[in-house]
């Protein structure tokens, strides 16, 4: 087996244990059979709502090369119980969908992408790509989360700096653990389509050695799209900061997501925008025009 495929089959193999641990026999409508040894349901109870061999599921989740239907996966995702995101995962996985075009380079961002994060001023936008790379953003979004331009490519990945990044746990206080949690999930669901790749493998490995928190969700499998909807920030120096989030795929770029926090109407955030953009210098950029 090539090593990226031997990656894909083992996540798969590790996704489906951690969804058939959260289940319970009742849950699903079985007996539960008295004491078990460990949490959830056992292989060959999956097997038989499933409709498959026990034998044959065990190797699936023992990572061995063997090839799935659509049927089969649909049944699997039935039986345990995964939503239409993890529905989607499994499918990235078990490769029942065509790999994901490599990764593109920086300048495939679209100049008029640019040009709209740019009119969504004072609302602080960026962009991002399939490894959470911001890839374009407005000033209004540097003087709340951080100069972009100023910062290697490593720290604009979405993921590293909310587990490494002092000033994003500040940002965030009490809300830094639902949005840690949120970006991971986005991040595990994106690295369906490039497990293996040399480097995710890498990302996740520092993200493992430099953070306790990343260590101890990633083996949990948990897989979320979408924004995450309100978010609270605490700037050093506009106070608190409420805004509505929409993401969306850029049709001339379907690689990349734009992403507009919008401020919300039931503050005072627009008027401290307002306040925050007029009131700070202009950028080396802006006087260079």
């Amino acid at each position: 087996m090539e090593p990226a495929n031997d990656q894909r089959q083992r996540e798969l193999a590790l996704f489906l244990k951690t969804r058939r641990a959260r289940l319970s026999p009742e849950q699903v409508g079985l007996p539960s059979g008295g004491r078990r040894r460990t949490p959830g349901l056992r292989r060959e109870e999956v097997a038989l709502l499933a409709g498959v061999s026990a034998d044959w599921y065990t190797w699936l989740e023992q990572a061995r090369d063997i090839q799935a239907s659509a049927q089969v996966l649909d049944s699997i995702a039935a039986a345990l119980r995964l939503d239409a995101t993890e529905r989607r995962h499994l499918y990235l996985l078990a490769l029942r969908q065509l790999p994901a075009d490599p990764q593109p380079a920086d300048e495939a961002v679209p100049r008029t992408l640019w040009r709209f994060l740019e009119l969504q001023a004072p609302c602080p936008a960026i962009a991002t790509d399939q490894r959470m790379d911001v890839v374009a953003w407005n000033r209004p979004a540097c003087l709340i989360y951080g100069d972009y331009g100023a910062m290697s490519q490593r720290d604009r990945n979405t993921v590293w700096r909310t587990f490494t990044s002092p000033y994003m746990r500040e940002l965030l206080r009490e809300g830094w653990e639902p949005h840690a949690r949120h970006r991971l999930a986005q991040f595990r669901a994106g690295y369906a389509r490039f497990a293996g790749d040399p480097w995710w493998l890498a990302m996740i490995e520092d993200l493992n050695r430099i953070s306790a928190e990343f260590r101890e969700w990633w083996p949990a499998h948990d897989v979320l799209n979408g924004p995450e909807g309100t978010k609270r920030n605490y700037h050093p120096s506009a106070g608190l900061l409420v805004f509505e989030q929409a993401a969306f795929t850029v049709s001339n770029a379907p690689h990349l997501t734009a992403i507009v926090n919008m401020p919300s109407p039931e503050d005072d955030t627009a008027s401290k925008l307002a306040r925050l953009t007029n009131d700070s210098p202009p950028s080396k950029d802006e006087l260079a025009e």
